[in-house]
């Protein structure tokens, strides 16, 4: 689990590794993410973008940027929170994920709440040995 507060807003993401949805012969590692936004602040916020970097175990940088989460544009008012799951493919076993939330107050002020960088990696008895 990974969490960072940015103005009260607190975004912890939790990722784990898919084996069903992952091939290694062709090069395909996917793993799932279950993000909670809580507003501990005292304002109403509505997330209104996401900006990702996804980076594989190469370095190879993915940026990933869209109106929204998964089709929403939540609204949370003091004390509320906000969850979903999605996914991420990778080429490579493992990699780092990264970005911000686009945040919008009541009276129209926008800021970025971080998403805390975190790490995808196979669980070691999912690792094939050469």
């Amino acid at each position: 689990m990974y969490k960072a507060v940015t103005r009260g807003i607190s975004v912890t993401v939790t990722p784990r590794y898919m084996p069903e949805e992952s091939s290694s012969e062709q090069g395909r590692y996917f793993f799932a993410y279950t993000v909670e936004i809580i507003n501990m602040g005292l304002e109403r916020v509505q997330l209104r973008a996401r900006h990702w970097q996804i980076t594989d175990e190469h370095g190879q940088v993915q940026e990933v940027r869209g109106a929204g989460v998964v089709g929403e544009e939540p609204v949370l008012g003091p004390g509320e929170s906000f969850s979903y799951t999605s996914g991420c493919p990778l080429p490579t076993p493992g990699g780092t994920m990264q970005g911000t939330y686009l945040m919008e107050t009541a009276t129209g002020e926008t800021f970025d709440a971080e998403i805390p960088a975190l790490s995808l990696d196979i669980p070691r008895s999912n690792r094939i040995l050469h």
